[in-house]
């Protein structure tokens, strides 16, 4: 495709960025005879690169204060300011003092010439007549040049970029991480506070309720004493329910310790507390024994604590009730469950389940706080792992969860 010349004079700067954009660079061409620079143009037409014309030293010299070019063919008889007047300041001016100059002459066959050109900086000197391949070849090698030149110093800016994007975002994180350690010591503040501050109302209330029960309870009806009974109820219930939530910051907060650990003896134990609670109760408990994993035994405990005991309560209303620990695969990775043939739950609320304080049952149908399977999520979580639950209304419930790396 024909570039069109453009004179050094009538240089616009947008144009050159547009031109670096499809990879095309300036080639400055200097000679105070139009003919010298139609030839020149002749030549180098067929290489697609922008051919900048300049007359004169000074035209090139203003040109190269806000354009670059690849390598600049210069003339060196030109009157007023020659070749070499023109090339010693090129080369003062840090913008152009890297720039490739050819000199191009008809005089001096001594070489006496070409050596005072080398001392002031050119690359290269060519005597006319010139051949017309050997320039191209010569400016082919330097426009190849200046375009890697140009790839190299953008993916140096892409990476200088990159690096300073990574050194911020890594001050953001630590920023960030610090924020958090804050925030969450004034939670555990928070919390404490709270618990103190609940529970002296609860204690003053439970205490008036007794004293009255004590004192006037010979003068109270069935219903009084009832209401009262029923007060220190709920008083009971709330103390338990700030136990649970006090408990379930703590279990996100507790550091850990990677170890190997039982589950199936875990499991097993919880089953065997579950019988001494309720020796009445007929159970079939079935765990598959020498499931162990890597993780922090005390948490991966309290999980296991916690999902034997919601299989235990929900299969409370169940004559044949039956309970099972152990392990499957999903995918090449190990996937633990404990499974009940319980009052199971409807699938289009189980996104609910393991919300704090989310119940899907009554209160009075089966009784607890809705903190147990929170608790069981964020352990199972801080092990890398996750948690879901596959169920059906009357037909039991299966809880599987998976332990990745332990996260301190």
């Amino acid at each position: 495709m024909a570039v069109p010349v453009t004179e050094a004079g009538r240089a616009i700067p947008h144009q050159q960025a547009a031109d670096a954009a499809d990879g095309r660079v300036n080639i400055l061409l200097v000679d105070d005879k139009p003919a010298n620079l139609v030839a020149l143009e002749a030549m180098l037409q067929g290489l697609g690169q922008n051919l900048i014309r300049a007359e004169s030293g000074r035209e090139a010299l203003k040109w190269l204060l806000a354009n670059d070019c690849a390598v600049i063919l210069l003339d060196v008889k030109m009157p007023g300011m020659d070749g070499f007047e023109t090339a010693t300041l090129i080369r003062e001016r840090e913008k152009s003092r890297h720039i490739p100059i050819i000199f191009l002459t008809a005089a001096d066959k001594s070489q006496t010439l070409a050596v005072r050109g080398y001392a002031v900086g050119a690359v290269d000197y060519l005597t006319k007549p010139i051949v017309p391949e050997f320039v191209r070849s010569k400016v082919a090698v330097f426009v190849e040049l200046a375009k890697k030149g140009e790839l190299l110093r953008r993916q140096t800016q892409r990476l200088l970029a990159s690096e300073q994007a990574a050194r911020e975002l890594a001050a953001e994180q630590a920023e960030l991480v610090r924020d958090l350690e804050h925030k969450n010591r004034e939670l555990e503040s928070f919390s404490y506070a709270v618990s103190h501050d609940l529970r002296a109302p609860l204690r003053r209330i439970d205490s008036f309720t007794r004293a009255v029960l004590d004192t006037q309870g010979g003068a109270l009806e069935d219903d009084g004493r009832r209401f009262l009974d029923r007060v220190r109820e709920s008083i009971r219930e709330m103390a338990q329910l700030i136990d649970d939530v006090l408990y379930l910051s703590r279990v996100t907060r507790a550091e850990l310790r990677e170890q190997e650990v039982d589950l199936s003896a875990l499991a097993a134990l919880a089953a065997e507390r579950l019988r001494e609670s309720a020796p009445d109760r007929e159970v079939e408990v079935r765990i598959r024994p020498g499931v162990v994993v890597t993780g922090d035994a005390q948490l991966l405990r309290i999980a296991v604590e916690n999902l034997v005991q919601n299989a235990w309560k929900f299969t409370g209303r169940q004559p044949a009730a039956r309970i099972e620990f152990g392990v499957g695969n999903l995918t090449g990775e190990p996937a633990y469950f404990v499974r009940d043939n319980g009052a199971g739950f409807d699938m289009a609320y189980v996104n609910r389940l393991f919300g704090p304080f989310q119940r899907l049952h009554l209160a009075d149908e089966f009784p607890g706080s809705g903190i147990g399977l929170a608790t069981v999520q964020r352990i199972v979580h801080r092990h890398g792992g996750r948690v879901w639950a596959e169920g059906l209304v009357g037909q039991g419930a299966t809880f599987h969860f998976t332990i990745g790396r332990v996260r301190g």
